[in-house]
């Protein structure tokens, strides 16, 4: 199955999932949102290499000089909303595998907006959650929750 077909297939089962749970009576509920945020994430972890390889196709990595290796993970965006997607991040073999999610914070001050995205080791509730140094974020895909 080539790259643009997985992709596809990923961005159909996303889109289709947050169509169906937006459509009901209760698409507000806390429920539904988790449901959403949870199965979106498990779409990106099934389908991430896949995407890993369209993003950096896309992205004409080809022939470019750089040390290290990539990978998508789930990425979970809090502030203006709630957003969950991929993320693909990069860096050095060792850490890129360590990496199992990106968190995202938004916020605005005074006409200022930032972003902060932090690549973490973690994306078990209870489980303690720690930055993963020397990765970076190169490509963002999220759906608004």
């Amino acid at each position: 199955m080539t790259g643009y077909k997985v992709v596809a297939i990923a961005l159909v089962l996303i889109l289709g999932l947050t169509f169906v749970l937006t459509s009901t009576a209760s698409a507000e509920s806390l429920i539904t949102r988790a449901i959403k945020l949870f199965g979106i994430a498990y779409v990106v972890r099934q389908f991430g290499p896949d995407m890993n390889k369209f993003i950096n196709k896309m992205t004409g990595q080809h022939g470019v000089n750089w040390e290290g290796t990539t990978k998508v993970v789930p990425i979970i965006s809090a502030g203006n909303g709630i957003y969950v997607g991929a993320a693909q991040v990069q860096g050095a073999s060792d850490r890129v595998s360590e990496t199992r999610a990106v968190g995202q914070v938004e916020t605005s001050i005074s006409g200022l907006r930032a972003k902060l995205l932090v690549p973490v080791n973690s994306t078990k509730i209870g489980q303690a959650i720690n930055r993963i140094p020397g990765v970076g974020v190169s490509a963002l895909l999220d759906f608004k929750i």
